[in-house]
């Protein structure tokens, strides 16, 4: 009778010692934590001799100016940027690094890093910027089927991939600052390591993920509820929260009794007007005028520019048959100006839409129009706006409180916007009649492209839209940043 006692006893002692050495090993390789007492220090042997000849850019002569005697500089703040997503694609999370950079932060940079898209050359410059690539999910889903069989696979993937980025691979830091969307699996990665390692944890809101989510299956869908209460729950016990607008505010507070900050987008510094001198050199560079009977100097044709990430949120064809209607009309009224549109950017649905402006083109409903896409640099897509006639947003808006970063770009160079403009923050960026036009159909922008581009007003409407834009270029992400996110992470404003 005490052979089955003795077999149990065994067997509990072996479990026991089983359990007990894993629960040893995982305490031993949990990721270290943040001290103050342990501050991040720089010295000048991390800095090369190219840095210090390029010292604003590389962050040498704050060093120099901030240094102690014994020559090191004892960090601020010290923050893990996170963008599960393309860094290159996400220029806002590259302005935040930038900025906490140059103000005295150390900045590990954490995403995707795709080699046919550009970094900002200043966020890469910097020395006080680590950039951490992190891999992506080698599948894509290519039909709704086939996406929620790999969704699970996904999340797996990426979670482990960010756990071991924030974890293992970067030094424990004071703050996070994670971008959301994508919410599955950030904001649980994010609490945990931020949990693990004494870590302040702020998010910035640019959208919800629930609401992009519902783009793809519904939003009764039960992956969009079960998302929507996922996001609010991992979301509240943040430390703080920005937001892109004060409507996305007002709805997080009103669904979540988050209470965030408004950081409205701002162009970045090398957004700038051009000269029209400027302009021309520019435009002789482009490929697609050679062999057009264009005037440069006279502008006796218009060129409109769209970027876009070829999302189902940004419905293309709205421009396509705008763009039918003109040439259609301007058959009629021949003191309409040519046409030239550049759409920048790569996505999904781009090989869709450039068929589809391949069969126009065939069937000549677009004569006298040039449509081009590209993909351009930094610097060349800011002389590209600074060049263009009128900026095109076609952004819808899937929470109807996201901003389009494209048209505060537009703005940074003076370039006044027609967009789409039935959701609800639309006005908190473009005052209608002042610095953009507002529409709801491809009539309404073929309308606007008619009042704007044609002669009888002499360009007075554009030139006031223009004047309006010029104006808001006047404000620049730090005027913006400084005050709301550089107060919170408490980061010296002298350079």
């Amino acid at each position: 009778m005490a052979f089955p006692w003795l077999l149990l006893w065994e067997v509990s002692l072996t479990v026991t010692v089983i359990a007990s050495t894993l629960v040893t090993i995982i305490i031993l390789t949990l990721p270290s934590t943040f001290s103050h007492f342990n501050p991040h220090e720089v010295t000048e042997a991390s800095f090369t001799d190219d840095d210090k000849k390029h010292a604003e850019r590389s962050g040498f002569a704050y060093y120099q100016n901030h240094k102690d005697e014994s020559g090191v500089l004892t960090i601020d703040a010290s923050v893990q940027v996170v963008v599960l997503g393309d860094i290159g694609r996400s220029p806002r999370m590259q302005y935040h690094a930038l900025s906490i950079a140059t103000n005295g932060g150390k900045v590990d940079l954490i995403g995707y890093v795709d080699p046919n898209v550009d970094i900002n050359p200043e966020v890469k410059a910097h020395r006080m910027v680590t950039i951490v690539p992190i891999p992506s999910f080698p599948y894509q889903a290519t039909s709704r089927l086939l996406f929620i069989l790999l969704a699970p696979l996904k999340v797996a993937f990426q979670f482990q991939a960010l756990y071991h980025a924030l974890g293992y691979r970067t030094k424990a830091c004071k703050w996070m600052l994670v971008q959301n969307p994508p919410s599955i699996p950030t904001l649980m990665v994010a609490q945990l390591i931020c949990f693990l390692r004494n870590t302040k944890l702020v998010i910035d809101w640019h959208n919800f993920g629930y609401s992009i989510l519902a783009l793809r299956l519904g939003p009764e869908h039960l992956l969009v509820r079960v998302s929507q209460w996922y996001e609010g729950y991992f979301a509240k016990s943040a430390t703080a929260h920005f937001a892109v607008s004060n409507a996305m505010c007002r709805v997080l507070k009103r669904k979540w009794n988050i209470d965030a900050l408004p950081l409205h987008d701002r162009p970045a510094s090398h957004l700038q007007p051009l000269t029209e001198s400027d302009r021309i050199a520019f435009l002789k560079t482009r490929p697609e005028l050679e062999g057009q009977p264009f005037d440069l100097a006279k502008r006796s044709w218009r060129l409109i520019v769209s970027s876009t990430s070829w999302t189902p949120d940004e419905d293309f064809s709205i421009l396509l048959d705008a763009l039918v209607r003109y040439a259609t009309i301007r058959k009629r009224e021949k003191h309409l100006p040519r046409i030239w549109a550049v759409i920048t950017g790569k996505g999904p649905l781009q090989a869709y839409y450039k068929s589809k402006i391949q069969q126009y083109i065939q069937e000549g409903n677009l004569n006298d129009t040039i449509i081009s896409t590209a993909w351009l640099s930094t610097a060349d897509y800011a002389r590209l706006l600074g060049s263009a006639d009128l900026g095109i947003s076609l952004h819808t808006s899937s929470s109807g409180v996201d901003l389009p970063m494209k048209v505060v770009d537009m703005f940074g160079t003076g370039l006044p916007v027609a967009g789409w403009g039935q959701f609800e923050a639309w006005p908190e960026l473009v005052k209608e009649g002042e610095n953009g036009r507002g529409f709801g159909s491809a009539d309404e922008l073929c309308g606007i492209l008619q009042q704007l581009f044609g002669e009888e007003n002499h360009g007075r409407q554009l030139g006031r839209l223009r004047d309006g834009a010029l104006r808001e270029s006047e404000r620049r992400w730090e005027d913006e940043w400084g005050p709301v996110a550089g107060e919170l992470f408490r980061l010296r404003n002298d350079k």
